[in-house]
């Protein structure tokens, strides 16, 4: 049986920078994992690299439920069960979240549980209200996070990137998220959680955390790696990683 995401020696830069260096990550179907690491340790970029972004140079091997993404167009890796949760989510004027969630019907007509989803999402989010308005503009951080977990639930993938989906969030906001990631475990979808701390995955039961730095996953393992960071910090696996 195929992974939901299988990255093998990924490697990207731009320019003379080099940013993951030899990048190895599995996540399979059911499971949640948490990736975290320093400021600067390649985590965004990963993300980035796995969508598509044109900015970098990126090699290696990135398979979703079997398939090989490298290579393909942003939209043709979001058809194969691709989706990215934005740090910082983009306003996007005159495009309602229905509009948006309408155009992704409509590029996979066979999907006959998308009315079901949006039923459910909407009710679970609590999303009546911001479904007709222009996708976050005028919206709060934790406002913005809420669209992007709402656009999660309704598209259905089999690989979920959030990429600091804790950022910029009070406590109850961070709790709310949790919970909904938590909703979303599924034998037919994998969870990647990025972050710096250890406080969203308090009210979570990730499967593995992996921590990442200078462009590699150095370590890998439970709850108990989370705590360690929250207590000591990055400073050890910056050092090794420097040597």
């Amino acid at each position: 049986m195929s992974n939901a995401l299988e990255v093998r020696d990924l490697f990207a830069s731009i320019g003379d920078l080099e940013i993951l260096r030899g990048l190895n990550l599995t996540i399979p179907f059911g499971e949640v994992h948490a990736v975290m690491g320093p400021n600067g340790s390649g985590k965004s970029t990963m993300s980035h690299v796995l969508m598509g972004k044109s900015e970098y140079e990126a090699s290696g091997s990135c398979l979703v439920d079997g398939v090989e993404i490298m290579g393909m167009t942003v939209d043709e890796r979001a058809r194969a069960g691709l989706f990215e949760a934005f740090q910082y989510p983009k306003e996007v004027p005159g495009i309602t979240l229905d509009d948006l969630t309408a155009e992704m019907a409509l590029s996979n007509p066979d999907d006959d549980g998308y009315d079901a989803r949006v039923a459910a999402t909407t009710e679970r989010l609590s999303m009546e209200h911001f479904r007709t308005r222009a996708v976050n503009v005028g919206l709060s951080g934790g406002e913005k996070k809420r669209s992007e977990m709402y656009l999660l639930g309704v598209s259905n993938p089999k690989i979920a990137i959030l990429d600091e989906i804790d950022s910029g969030l009070d406590v109850d906001a961070v709790r709310d998220i949790a919970a909904m990631i938590e909703d979303l475990r599924s034998p037919k979808i994998g969870i990647v959680v990025i972050t710096h701390y250890s406080r969203i995955l308090k009210y979570m039961s990730p499967d593995r955390v992996h921590v990442m730095v200078a462009g590699q996953i150095v370590r890998s393992g439970g709850m108990e790696i989370a705590e360690e960071l929250e207590a000591d910090g990055y400073t050890k696996y910056q050092v090794a990683a420097s040597h």
